[in-house]
């Protein structure tokens, strides 16, 4: 009876470890294509956004959503677009089908689909694969010898549906099935003549449409129907300014290179506290869930604003780098922050955990 035990016994080990095998082989047979991005170091098991195309010390982290599923997105100059589920990055590059691994813009559009603003114009992914969208040029412009030479600097959906891109050849708006010029006093003194350079497009909540950018004379708002042209400041201390964001007030918020500015409808106020020197760029700025706003650029950290004073984090605090050009807010209350270098830190209100190399 023993032995009779014993060979059963090694009959079910044996089938186990088939099993095993089988699954394993499985596992390794169905792994996705995109290259994912685990960590390598033994310390530390977290995932690392990895600089893998460009070494260059001056490309950013610049932008980042987070979509529907819960995913979130970092886009940068240098190393392309990165996918974080939670677990771990898949980096998407000219490899995967993207048209530049220096991205300017990121949006989600009310379809799902990613739209990419690169240096070499617009890629749209699916979820499957990228797709690379041709803005035409408006009349009396020639390419240059770059592939479609088309910098997207900033990709807004407004309430209506339309996509608007603000690129370097102008602005633009598509209606799922055509692109238009935006075009107003083209030949005249007014928008989008020769000089005029948008870079930022903000929709506030009475549908208005905000264009900024460097190279400007204040920033301009479309009502639907005309353009009108306000002044930041009377000094023409950097009078351009990006529209970032309309606080819970009602405030239109900008910045530019000499800080940050507060739009009550009427009147600019510049904010007070920020200033880091003579020039004191503020790059991005953000409202969190409770109503705090957060400011960064200038090589100052994050600076977070409650309406009376300002509380700043460094890499004193544990953030990666102080030179920030983006901060999302994620669904839980983390602070995603982008820097130089293609820095990535998480924010959880208490501390900072790196991300990135």
């Amino acid at each position: 009876m023993p032995r009779y035990l014993s060979k059963i016994q090694a009959l079910i080990f044996l089938t186990v470890f088939i099993i095993a095998a089988s699954c394993n082989g499985q596992v390794k047979k169905d792994l996705p294509k995109e290259k994912v991005i685990e960590s390598k170091t033994i310390l530390d098991d977290r995932p690392k956004l990895k600089k893998a195309q460009s070494k260059n010390q001056g490309n950013n982290v610049h932008c980042s959503i987070q979509d529907k599923d819960g995913n979130l997105w970092f886009a940068t100059t240098g190393d392309g677009v990165f996918k974080y589920d939670g677990k771990s990055f898949i980096q998407f590059t000219t490899a995967n089908g993207l048209n530049s691994n220096t991205v300017w813009s990121i949006l989600q559009d009310k379809s799902s689909n990613i739209w990419i603003g690169t240096q070499a114009g617009v890629c749209l992914y699916d979820g499957k694969k990228f797709t690379e969208i041709l803005i035409p040029l408006r009349k009396n412009l020639s390419r240059n010898t770059v592939k479609n030479t088309h910098d997207v600097f900033n990709i807004m959906q407004d309430r209506s549906g339309k996509l608007w891109f603000a690129t370097i050849d102008g602005v633009y708006t598509y209606n799922g099935k055509t692109f238009t010029p935006f075009i107003v006093k083209e030949d005249g003194p007014g928008f989008l003549s020769s000089n005029h350079n948008v870079e930022y497009i903000l929709e506030d909540k009475a549908g208005n449409i905000w264009f900024g950018g460097r190279n400007n004379e204040g920033v301009y708002r479309y009502d639907g129907k005309s353009i009108t042209n306000l002044k930041i400041n009377e000094q023409k201390e950097a009078n351009w300014a990006w529209p970032a964001l309309q606080d819970k007030q009602g405030n239109i918020w900008f910045s530019n290179w000499n800080g940050a500015y507060r739009y009550d409808g009427k009147s600019f106020i510049k904010l007070g506290g920020l200033s880091t020197g003579l020039v004191s760029p503020v790059t991005t700025i953000i409202e969190d869930k409770k109503g705090n706003l957060w400011f960064a650029g200038g090589n100052r950290g994050i600076c977070r604003y409650d309406g009376k004073t300002f509380t700043c984090f460094t890499t004193n605090d544990g953030l990666i780098k102080n030179d920030v050009w983006s901060i999302l807010e994620d669904r839980t209350g983390n602070l995603w922050i982008g820097t130089r270098n293609t820095g990535l830190s998480r924010f959880d209100g208490k501390s900072f955990v790196s991300f990135s190399e």
